[in-house]
Order: structure tokens, then sequence, then C-alpha cells
């Protein structure tokens, strides 16, 4: 085969560092932001946080600060509020010197599509690489959560015991899981403790062993070292006042007749208690007081906290989008250093304050196209469903994400971007942007229902059911084919599943 050289012109898309910059950080958190920002703070000496009540990164009246965090109405912002996936931005959003930029012939506006941050800019150095060594501080190591083995252990250095029953106790308590309950069993702790200590435990007997786990279930929380869950219960019934009432029925119940209860079989329950029906429910209430997870009272996950970034207020019955101004800091350009960067001098202290100007003044320029593009997608999902603000969720209308993006000139893509782990505050409560979307349920007059609007449909049937007959899934769908909403039944369990409601046999009580 004979080799050639042929030329071919042809069209791609391709992407710039910057709008690469501008998309990372649309689709950060608030928190990710913020630690984004703090990592360009330590990075870039042009940046500095303004301590002034000025506006966000890229606002024209002041080009050191930031957007002006508003609802979007302003026809001056609205010249460069592009969308995140588009690559044109104003530069007059940037930061520009007042000295004409007589620097700035040798800092190029925008990269090349085939070159990256570090082909033109020199990374500096992170203040964050330092050994661990240096940045650590007695009481760094402190902050682990306390487990539940670590509150029994503590539990058990103050009760006095025998080298033994330390060791079988610690086997115990090695054996629970973070919900409270043994797994192993009292055969298995003999059968493991004769093999390893032979002559110790060479006379040792199963009621032994009993003996010791008995001390353990008297550790706090109360019903913890539990083998299943009617010994569970007993445990902490045992540990009420002894004139606790209904104390004896209720232990006798959880003891015996525990399948029947969970079945809601309340009248072989009434027949094998020999109750009344007002008795045998004062008995299900105090068994309702206790704790079927124990273990859940110590073992303590991460917290996750949810910083708002938009703040949705009602003024004069108008409802009104704002950025929430302390989502996070306000950044502008040191004009100090800025000012110290002179026309034609290629040393090398010039050219790393004129990479990190630049690459300071795209970042100013993705935070603000980040602002802009989140307000203007904030304001229209309020335009739309301002119905839900005022009367709850069974005025939410369906939504989907092509809507808003044919709203505001954009693609779903970056719709999806925006409202991805962002957080709107409202009368209502905080809500994720995503929450506000949801799927289209055709009514029998042509209209269509939101799902999230049928969901509290659904919730609200079901609080205001009789107890004593609970509503089935058909006779829900009946219900909202009242209301002119055609839900088949299979659609009613989908949705009932979803918020945990369980079946109607299983939300069966007595009158």
């Amino acid at each position: 085969m004979k080799q050639s050289l042929q030329l071919k012109i042809g069209q791609q898309l391709t992407m710039t560092p910057q709008l690469q910059q501008a998309i990372r950080l649309l689709q950060l958190s608030t928190l990710d932001l913020q630690q984004e920002i703090q990592q360009a703070l330590e990075s870039n000496p042009l940046l500095e946080i303004s301590e002034e009540d000025s506006d966000l990164p890229g606002d024209e009246g002041d080009e050191r600060g930031e957007p002006e965090q508003t609802s979007g109405n302003s026809d001056e912002r609205s010249e460069h509020s592009e969308n995140a996936s588009d690559d044109s931005y104003d530069d007059s959003a940037s930061y520009e010197d007042t000295a004409e930029d007589s620097w700035s012939e040798d800092i190029p506006s925008e990269l090349t599509t085939d070159s990256s941050w570090d082909d033109t800019f020199q990374a500096a150095p992170s203040s964050s690489v330092s050994s661990r060594d240096d940045d650590w501080e007695p009481g760094d190591n402190d902050t682990r959560d306390e487990t539940l083995q670590d509150h029994l252990i503590w539990q058990l250095n103050l009760t006095p015991m025998s080298d033994a029953d330390r060791l079988v106790a610690e086997a115990i308590i090695d054996g629970i899981e973070p919900d409270g309950y043994l797994t192993v069993s009292a055969e298995e702790l003999l059968e493991q403790f004769c093999q390893q200590y032979p002559e110790d435990f060479a006379d040792c007997e199963l009621d032994e062993i009993e003996a010791v786990l008995h001390r353990v279930q008297q550790f706090d929380p109360p019903g913890v070292a539990a083998r299943d869950l009617s010994e569970c219960l007993a445990i902490q019934l045992r540990q009420l006042p002894p004139d606790t009432p209904w104390l004896s029925e209720a232990l006798k119940l959880v003891q015996e007749h525990l399948q029947l209860l969970g079945n809601h079989d309340y009248k072989t329950l009434l027949r094998r208690m020999r109750l009344k029906e007002e008795s045998l429910q004062a008995v299900i209430r105090l068994i309702q007081t206790l704790n079927p997870k124990p273990g859940a009272m110590i073992t303590s996950s991460q917290s996750e906290y949810v910083i708002p970034d938009v703040v949705v207020t009602k003024i004069k019955d108008e409802w009104i989008v704002n950025l929430n101004p302390d989502a996070a800091p306000r950044l502008r350009i040191n004009t100090q250093y800025a000012d110290l960067i002179r026309r034609a001098d290629n040393s090398a202290d010039n050219n790393f304050l004129k990479n990190h100007l630049q690459e300071a003044r795209w970042f100013l320029k993705s935070l603000l196209s980040r602002n802009d593009t989140l307000l203007k997608v904030a304001t229209e999902i309020v335009s739309r469903q301002s119905e839900f603000l005022e009367q709850g969720e069974e005025a939410m209308k369906p939504m989907v994400l092509h809507d808003i993006a044919e709203a505001v000139g954009m693609h779903e893509s970056t719709i999806s971007r925006v409202t991805t782990q962002k957080y709107m505050h409202t009368p209502r409560g905080i809500f994720e942007l995503k929450y506000f979307f949801s799927s289209h349920v055709s009514t029998s007059d042509g209209g269509a229902a939101s799902s999230t609007a049928i969901r509290a449909l659904i919730k609200k049937l079901v609080s205001a059911e009789n107890p004593a007959k609970p509503l089935s899934d058909n006779k829900i769908a009946q219900l909202l084919d009242e209301q002119g909403i055609n839900v088949a039944r299979r659609t009613i369990a989908k949705y009932r599943e979803a918020m945990a409601i369980p079946p109607s046999n299983e939300r069966k009580r007595l009158v």
C-alpha cells in the first residue's frame, strides 16, 4: 500500500481551558465551591478576600468585587450572564487595571483549545502540601466519633470482674453489631474460649457465659447485647420501675406473642392475652416507647451541612430570588500586586505576576458565570412553582429540565449541572433545586399533575384514614380518580413505597 499525505477540512467541537473551568465551577456544591475558592486564594497571590460590602467578583460597578446578588432583573448584567456551556464571556466582567492595562499586551485574552493551564501558566506551589508533622497539633485526633464498642468498653472498665469474666465480656462486646444486637451465641463463645484457653476455661460451663452476658445486657443503652427483638424489648421492660402500669402484660406480650403483634392480629391477641381492647391499647403504647435498635442511640453518623445557594422571600406579594451572600467569600484582585506589573519586563517576578493575574481574571469570570446561571435558573423555577410556595406540595406543577432549558435558553445538561447539589431557602424550608422537577401524570380534564403533588395527596389520604380500616391502594386510586387524577394502582404502590408508607394490612391499628 502506497503512503501519501492528504489535506482534510473538518469541524469539531472543543472546549477551551476557560470553559472547562467554568463548567467545573458550575457543578460544584456550595461547600465544594468554598474549598475551591480557598485553594485559589492559597495558590494565587493576585486574589484576595474583599472585606468591603461590595459586589461579588466581576460586577462592572466595582470591578474588584463580586456580582450583585439580586433576582436577575438588571439589564446591565444580562449581557454577560452566559450559559456555562457557552464559550463566550464578556471580558468587561473581569478586573482591569486603572492605568489602561499597559501591561496586558503580553497576556493572552484566551487560551487556545488544544492547550492547558500548565502550558501557559506556571503552577504556584500550594501551601496545603506541607507535611503532616508540621501541621499536626495536640488534639487533632480527638474528634473521632465514639462507637458502640467504645461506649461498652468504657462501662466494662468500671465494672468489677474477674480476669476470665472480663475476657468473655470483651468477646461479647466485639460480637455486638452497630444496631446493638449480639450475633454470637453463648455456645460459640464457650467453644471458642475452651480452644484458646484450655487451662482457664476447662471447667467453664454455659451458665457462666450466660451470667456474663446478662451483666453486659445491663449496660447502657438499654436492650444492648440482645440476641433477638423479643429479648431486646424484654430487657428494656425489666429496667423500668416495677410500678409501671401494664408492665407484666407488656413483658408477656413481647416474650410470647410478639409475632402476632407484628402481624397486627389483634383479635388473636385479645383472646390469648385475655385483655379488653382498651387494655391492649395501653400495653401496645408502652411497647411503642421502647427502642428496637438500641445501638442507634450511640452510633453517630457524619453530619451533613447544607448551605442554601439562593434565598427566596416574598415582598409585596412578589417572590424575590437572591443569591445567598454568605455562600462564598467575596473576591477581588489585589491591586498592590497588580500595580507591580510592568510593561516589557520579562523578569521572572513580573511573569509570575502576569500569569497569576490572568488566571485570577478567568477565575472571577467563571464565578460570575456560575452566579448568573444559578440565579437565572432559580428565578425561572420560582416563577413556575409560585403556587407551591403559596399552598404547599399539593400545588406543585409538573416540570422537567427541558422546560427550564427552553425558558432560559440553555442546554438541558447545563440545567442538570446547576440544579445538582444546589439548595434553595424558601419560607417552606430548604429544598434542592432538583426537588422542583417531577414527571407529568395525566388528569381527566386533559391537564397534567405533578408526581410530587400526587405523593402529597397520598400522604394526606393515609394520614386521615381510619386506623381500624386503612385505605388500600385500589381505594386510594379511586379517591384520586374522583379528584380528576388518573393513577394506576401499581403507581400508587410505587409512590407509597417511595415514601416508606407500609401497605394497608400493616397500617391497621386498634380503634
